[in-house]
C-alpha cells in the first residue's frame, strides 16, 4: 500500500508558511508528516512506490494529461522535454517518467531521496511558472498498439488501458504493449516498475492470469526494457525461447510460494 506525505520545497522566491501560520524554520521534519506548501496555488504531494529506487511526485496539476505516459530511461532520451532535462541535471536522478498527472523520479542506488527531493522540488517549480511545453517534440515511438485489425492484440490492449495500467500508474509506473509473438505477450516496464523487484509478482500474479483469464490464446507474458529488445528477441528465437522460459521459472517460483503460504495457513 503507498503512502503519502507531503513536502516543503525550500525556495527564496516563495512565501512559505504551515497551516498554523507559523514561520517555517529548517528543521528537518519526519518522513511521513503530513503537510501543505502553499506557492502561487501550486504544492507538490510524493508518495511512496513499491520500487525503494523510486518516488512519484504529484504537483496537483495535469503534467502530460491526456497524452498518457512517456518514460526517459536516460539523460539522452529526455532532450525532447526542458523538465526532463532538468530533473536528469540532478545528481542521483537516473531515470524520469511521466504520467498524466504526476512524475516519478528513479534515483541511482547509491543516493538519497533526502538530498534528492529539494532541487527536484525546484525544478518542477520552476518548469511551471516558465510556462514551457512539457514536450519541445512529440514522442514517435510512445504508445504502440500494435495491429489495431488482429482480435487478440485488441483484446489484450482493451484490457490494458482499462484493467491493468490505471492501477500500474498508481504505483508510479506504467507497462506499454510491445506485441503478442507465438502466444506470448511483451509488455514494456516503465517508471517505477523498471528495475523494480516487485516486478515479476505484478507480471505473473496479476497481469498474466487476467490476460490468460479472459484470452485463451494469450500462453504467457514478458517483460522487456524497450521496444527495440522485443524485436531483437522475436528476430532471434533463441533469445527468446531464454527470456521466455526464465519467467516462466519465475511464475513456478511464485506458484510455490503460494502453495507453502496456504499449507502454513491451514
Amino acid at each position: 500500500v503507498s503512502t503519502q506525505s507531503t513536502e516543503v520545497i525550500k525556495m527564496r522566491c516563495f512565501q512559505k508558511t504551515l497551516l498554523t501560520n507559523q514561520p517555517l524554520s529548517f528543521r528537518k521534519f519526519p518522513r511521513f508528516t503530513s503537510f501543505k506548501l502553499f506557492a502561487r496555488r501550486l504544492f507538490i504531494v510524493t508518495q511512496d512506490t513499491p520500487n525503494p529506487e523510486s518516488l512519484k511526485f504529484i504537483p496537483g496539476k495535469a503534467v502530460l494529461g491526456e497524452k498518457g505516459t512517456i518514460d526517459f530511461p536516460d539523460s539522452k532520451a529526455a532532450r525532447r522535454s526542458p523538465l526532463a532535462r532538468q530533473l536528469f541535471a540532478i545528481s542521483g536522478v537516473e531515470r524520469v517518467f511521466f504520467g498524466p498527472n504526476f512524475v516519478t523520479i528513479t534515483k541511482s542506488q547509491d543516493s538519497d531521496f533526502e538530498y534528492i527531493k529539494p532541487p527536484v522540488f525546484s525544478a518542477i517549480m520552476e518548469f511551471y511558472s516558465s510556462g514551457q511545453n512539457i514536450l519541445s517534440e512529440e514522442d514517435p515511438s510512445n504508445n504502440k498498439q500494435g495491429d489495431p485489425d488482429n482480435e487478440i492484440v485488441a483484446m489484450i490492449n482493451e484490457l490494458l488501458e482499462t484493467r491493468i495500467r490505471p492501477s500500474v500508474q498508481d504505483d508510479g509506473g506504467d507497462v506499454q504493449f510491445a506485441g503478442f509473438n507465438e502466444g506470448v505477450v511483451f509488455l514494456i516496464m516503465q517508471g517505477s516498475c523498471s528495475g523494480c523487484p516487485s516486478s515479476a509478482v505484478t507480471l505473473q500474479q496479476g497481469i498474466d492470469r487476467m490476460l490468460k483469464y479472459w484470452i485463451p490464446e494469450v500462453q504467457g507474458v514478458v517483460g522487456v526494457d524497450s521496444y527495440e529488445e522485443y524485436l531483437k528477441l522475436i528476430n532471434d528465437p533463441q533469445k527468446k525461447k531464454e527470456k521466455v522460459s526464465l519467467e516462466k521459472v519465475s511464475y513456478d517460483q511464485l506458484e510455490k510460494v503460494e502453495q507453502n503460504v496456504k499449507k502454513m495457513e491451514d
